[in-house]
């Protein structure tokens, strides 16, 4: 894909980029990325707005209280390895990587089993007599235990292969999309939803698994080891709880909000939170194309290592600041323009959350240098001490 996009450039710049093969492939990798949460984004705020109108702020509210309050248990079933745990590993010891993402597959299952559990009797306990909240929350904890598949998506991410990622994950979103279009046509109910969400789930871990046997993967070769298990998780544990700390200061809003005021305030509130969260994909695509670069700087030269380091903070901020500011005066317009008159409420909303997006950006950053370090207790007691605050703040 960077080829493409490298034919625009002026002849002197584009000659110094392509004999350097090692930053062509990154940047090939954010291509790829950008290009994926691009479409993901794109076509998942269309239709996504589309279901809002459809549903209105009350189901649409109980679709995201829902979402959210999964999201609670998500870290419990991928056991902090999306932050970069089995990526490390895999750039750093290749000649493991059978063993490695055989015991990290099976771990994330165990995880995403417990996790479904934990999120259904939790659900059943606070609100016992709401079936249809139950019914969705079950349906959608389910996704957590198909997560064990996203040890494939490390293993391109090693490679800085993602397009392969972008391929199967894209595919899959676009043939869920055109349903969820016609259910909007057949007059579905809420639940006809929420069921689209796990078999697109579903069908993304089926994929994955295919497109790793395609790419040369051998399934059969995973190796279960009982010592490496206990590496990971030594490793992990601290980006277990750190990582279930970050999603309660980001998704307990919506829970709390569900419990204190009502699921239309959180139709309401999502509905801003979804425009404001839309730039989140720019750190996820650029942070772990630039991982396995930071991880070869800080090996071989420590002044490197830093100048990356800052370099990445200092492009993170600049990128947040291109979003916030003009969010800031255009929020009333757009939530308008796009989720109608019913959701009116959440343009000032979009003002004020559209800023966070600063902390987030220079988050996702810098939690790759917790790991790296090897300090990762220091991130949970951010993320622990976020949290907290987020909490209070709420109930005041």
């Amino acid at each position: 894909m960077i080829q493409n996009i490298l034919r625009f450039l002026p002849i002197g710049l584009r000659g110094k980029i392509e004999h350097r093969h090692g930053l062509l492939h990154i940047l090939d990798n954010i291509a790829w990325l950008f290009f994926d949460k691009s479409l993901r984004i794109g076509v998942g705020l269309i239709v996504g707005v589309w279901i809002a109108r459809y549903l209105g702020p009350e189901q649409f509210g109980i679709m995201s209280y829902a979402l959210a309050f999964v999201g609670l248990f998500t870290y419990i079933a991928t056991l902090g390895f999306n932050s970069g745990i089995v990526v490390r590993d895999l750039v750093q010891e290749p000649a493991t990587a059978e063993t490695t993402m055989g015991t990290a597959f099976v771990l994330q299952t165990l995880g995403g089993i417990c996790a479904f559990a934990m999120a259904v009797l939790t659900i059943g306990y606070i609100r016992p007599n709401d079936y249809l909240v139950k019914n969705a929350v079950a349906v959608l904890a389910m996704l957590m235990v198909l997560k064990a598949t996203d040890i494939v998506k490390y293993w391109f991410e090693s490679l800085v292969q993602s397009k392969f990622v972008v391929w199967t994950e894209n595919g899959v979103i676009l043939i869920s999309s055109a349903v969820k279009i016609g259910l909007i046509l057949a007059d579905a109910p809420l639940m006809a939803f929420i069921w689209i969400l796990f078999l697109e789930g579903l069908l993304t871990a089926v994929c994955l698994l295919g497109v790793y046997a395609w790419r040369g993967g051998h399934i059969r070769k995973w190796r279960i080891r009982f010592n490496r298990a206990i590496f990971l998780l030594k490793d992990s544990w601290p980006l277990i709880l750190s990582g279930f700390a970050i999603t309660i200061y980001m998704r307990i809003d919506q829970i709390m909000l569900g419990h204190m005021i009502g699921d239309r305030s959180v139709g309401i509130y999502n509905a801003a939170v979804k425009i404001s969260e839309v730039w989140y994909f720019i750190p996820m695509a650029i942070v772990p194309s630039v991982f396995p670069a930071i991880i070869e700087a800080k090996k071989n030269n420590e002044a490197t290592y830093y100048q990356r380091l800052q370099k990445l903070y200092d492009t993170m901020v600049l990128l947040a600041l291109s979003a916030a500011i003009p969010m800031t005066f255009l929020s009333d317009w757009l939530v308008n323009l796009l989720f109608g008159t019913a959701y009116l409420q959440a343009g000032p909303l979009l003002t004020v959350h559209v800023w966070a997006g600063i902390f987030v950006f220079l988050g996702v950053a810098s939690g790759r240098w917790y790991l790296i370090e090897g300090l990762q207790r220091f991130s949970f007691y951010r993320a622990l001490f976020g949290a907290v605050v987020n909490i209070g703040l709420n109930m005041i």
